[in-house]
This record gives structure tokens, C-alpha cells and sequence, in this order.
């Protein structure tokens, strides 16, 4: 049973149009659903909200001498995957159904089933790219605990909804924060499995690289992986070429060193599988100050 809220006149306002929006979108079959919301973020949502112009910035910052033509294509292209993973994590079990059965590559997969055989912890990272919620769904569907660890909306009758559907996907989630972070350190000390994203500006971040550039970067993953001796697996939902199936790329576990080595190997992971697709990281962050 769904908690109680106090009623909040403005919140429930602006709950109810997303509400109908997402539902709109969500009476629609899964596979129109997914490419009309990419449109719709493209071409509309990102010239309003100025993802055209922050996506432009970021690569005029580090790929200077990029081609117009390929920055205008990475204009259209990556607002539209941004789209197409919104509405495939608010699909909830229809999404991850739909990603039940998709390929698994790489060597991390062994490494991540000899670690639940030891009762090992482990986390696995990713970042805004392709789907980051496929790892989840894919372990999950095959009877892995996988957590999450979320930001709490500040709307609290979006916050429910938005919990529902990404609990749908697995479980449990753990809210940011100290009671949250003491629930994720109990789930892994038991041999849980988590997925953390490690690719937004942390202000109090340490200053490792990104695409060459100083980029301020969480250490907490590595940090935790040294402290209760976690295996630090480099994770990602890699779109298909048709936009709706996936590849669950699973790299090499990272060799415990400094926490800021560690990071920083994390950071190179992620830029590598974005220079082979770049439409696919979502390039309207502010990574760089």
C-alpha cells in the first residue's frame, strides 16, 4: 500500500500534469511509446530547456575540432536516447521484461558470479549512457538482489511514483543520504549487489580527467570497494542500432589501488565506450565546470 502524503496544493498541481503526460505516453504499445518520447525530448523539450545549447558547449569544450555537421547530429541524437531511457525506466515492469533477455558481454559476468558465490559484495558502475538501468534489470530478471541508490525528488508525490516504477526494475533502492548510505553498506557487507552512476560534477569531488579535461569525480565507490573488499565492475546498457534492445556490457573488474586511481580508471572506462558512441552519454550534463 502506497504511503500516505499530506496534501500539497502546488506539488500535487505540478504531479498531476507529469502524471498525465508520462500516462499519455504510457497507453501507447512499448515499442511506439520509446521512439515517440526520444522525438519528443529532441525536438521539442531540448531547444526549450537548452540541452541544444549545453551539448554544444560540452563539445566545443573537449572536441574542439569536431565537425558542425557531427555536433548538430549529436544534438538530435542524444536528447532523443535521453527521451527514449526516461520512458523506458518509467515503463517499470513492461521495461524490464523487454530487457529480460538481452545479451551479456564481456568478463565482468564471471567475475560478478564467482563474487555472489563467495557472498561478496558488488558494485557496479555506470553512468548516464545508453540505458543505465539495464544492468539492473537484466541481473534482477535473473534472480539478482541488484540495489540502487536514488535522489529523492523534492515533489513527494512524484518521488512515490517515480519509486514504484524503478522498484519494478529491481530492489531494493536506498535514498541519498545517511540512513540510505547505512541500508547500501548492510546490502553489500551481505554480499548484495549495487548499481552507482559516477559521471555528474560532485563539488566536493576529487579533480581526476574526463575526456582529458579536469572533471570533479565521487571517490565513494572506490572508497567503499577498499573498505569492506567489494569487486568494482565497470557496467553498461549499450543501445542497439534499432533504439529499443540492448547489450549489457560487463568490463574487467578494477584492481584495487588508490581510491583516486580506481576512479580515475572508472572515468577512462566510460570515456572509451563513449568515444565508440558518442549520441549515447548523455552530453547535457554540466560534467565540466
Amino acid at each position: 500500500m502506497s504511503e500516505k502524503l499530506p496534501f500539497q496544493p502546488v506539488n500535487f498541481a505540478i504531479f498531476a500534469a507529469l502524471r498525465v503526460i508520462i500516462g499519455g505516453l504510457l497507453l501507447l504499445p512499448y515499442k511506439v511509446r520509446v521512439p515517440v518520447c526520444g522525438w519528443i525530448v529532441s525536438r521539442i523539450i531540448a531547444p526549450l530547456a537548452g540541452y541544444d545549447r549545453r551539448i554544444r558547449e560540452n563539445l566545443a569544450y573537449i572536441m574542439p575540432e569536431m565537425p558542425q555537421d557531427q555536433v548538430k547530429s549529436l544534438m538530435r541524437q542524444v536528447p532523443d536516447s535521453v527521451g527514449r531511457t526516461m520512458i523506458e525506466v518509467y515503463s517499470g515492469k513492461e521495461f524490464k521484461k523487454h530487457a529480460a533477455d538481452t545479451p551479456i558481454l564481456g568478463e565482468g559476468m564471471n567475475a560478478i558470479l564467482q563474487a555472489r558465490q563467495q557472498g561478496r559484495g558488488v558494485l557496479l558502475i555506470s553512468g548516464h549512457f545508453g540505458n543505465y538501468d539495464v544492468p539492473r534489470a537484466v541481473l534482477s530478471s535473473q534472480g539478482h538482489n541488484v540495489a540502487a541508490l536514488y535522489k529523492p525528488f523534492s515533489n513527494p508525490y512524484f518521488d512515490r511514483f517515480y519509486r514504484e516504477k524503478i522498484t519494478a526494475i529491481g530492489a531494493p533502492i536506498f535514498p541519498k543520504g545517511r540512513r540510505g548510505m547505512a541500508e547500501m553498506v548492510k546490502h553489500l557487507r551481505a554480499g548484495g549487489l549495487m548499481g552507482m552512476l559516477i559521471d555528474q560534477r560532485m563539488v566536493n569531488g576529487a579533480p581526476l580527467e574526463f575526456f582529458g579535461k579536469p572533471a570533479l569525480t565521487a571517490t565513494n565507490a572506490a572508497e567503499m570497494a577498499l573498505k569492506y573488499n567489494l569487486l568494482l565492475v565497470p557496467v553498461y546498457g549499450l543501445r542497439g542500432e534499432d533504439g529499443l534492445s540492448f547489450q549489457l556490457v560487463t568490463e574487467k573488474p578494477i584492481a584495487y589501488a588508490t581510491p583516486e586511481q580506481m576512479t580515475q580508471s572508472l572515468n577512462d572506462s566510460l570515456e572509451r565506450i563513449t568515444r565508440q558512441h558518442m549520441d549515447q552519454w548523455f552530453w547535457i550534463h554540466r560534467r565540466w565546470k
